[in-house]
């Protein structure tokens, strides 16, 4: 099987089937976790696994797998009292999963653009990964991290901008606004370093480190149509100032 199955069998095991002996088929014995929720190593991961609560389960929106990476983007219920909206990074090493990444959010009853976190295209579009990889990196780099607005349009379509973070309407009117509002209470959109690029075909995320008015996590997809991007998802998280493991969240 290729990574994105190897991914969803383990995943279905671990949190589907919540068995805790599928650690042993599918972590490697050097697991290394991100996640703010647990520690290092496949114990870690077992003793959550064990300890999911009755009615845990996993509504998944969209896959994403990119060389020993693969991405998955959907929404948790049953870790707490609302369900969270997530993206899931797994490092796929000898067949098995060696190390993730998370960013959890809860899901919002309303949203500006009337639009959910998780709907949309589920699938990647059959188109040329490195154009959208290409185009993608460079808006994250003149745009999110330069912050030379001017350029804005070279990168995000006037036509269709379809959005679903739960702030900002569609357009780039819709994301002005959102963004204007943002400032107005010392949220600044600030982006410091792009860690990872991930990319199939018109779908790219990107996981970044910023400010949003204090130290955040910004996970980012991206769909791209025509040489232009028009959807977007995100989830915005704070950086916890110390997490209980070594690893921190990159």
């Amino acid at each position: 099987m290729d990574n994105k199955e190897l991914v969803l069998k383990a995943a279905g095991e671990l949190f589907g089937d919540k068995d805790p002996s599928a650690v042993d088929r599918w972590v490697t014995p050097d697991y290394r976790q991100h996640s703010a929720l647990i520690g290092d190593g496949p114990e870690a991961l077992r003793g959550l696994v064990a300890n999911l609560p009755e009615g845990f389960h996993y509504e998944p929106a969209r896959v994403i797998a990119d060389g020993d990476l693969v991405a998955l983007h959907g929404v948790y219920h049953g870790f707490g009292p609302e369900p969270l909206v997530a993206f899931d990074l797994f490092r796929v090493a000898d067949g098995k999963l060696a190390e993730h990444w998370d960013a959890l959010t809860p899901v919002a009853r309303e949203t500006a653009s009337g639009r959910s976190q998780t709907d949309g295209q589920a699938e990647p579009a059959d188109v040329d990964t490195a154009a959208s990889r290409a185009l993608v990196q460079e808006f994250a780099q003149r745009v999110l991290q330069d912050a030379d607005y001017s350029v804005l349009t070279d990168y995000i379509s006037t036509q269709t901008y379809l959005q679903h973070n739960p702030e900002a309407a569609d357009g780039l009117t819709g994301f002005g606004a959102a963004a204007a509002k943002w400032a107005g209470q010392g949220k600044n959109l600030v982006y410091k370093t792009v860690h990872k690029v991930v990319a199939e075909g018109d779908f790219v995320l990107l996981q970044s480190e910023g400010e949003f008015g204090e130290p955040v996590a910004y996970w980012d997809l991206f769909r791209v149509a025509d040489g232009k991007i028009v959807e977007h998802w995100d989830v915005i998280t704070p950086i916890p100032a110390s997490l209980p493991h070594t690893n921190g969240l990159f």
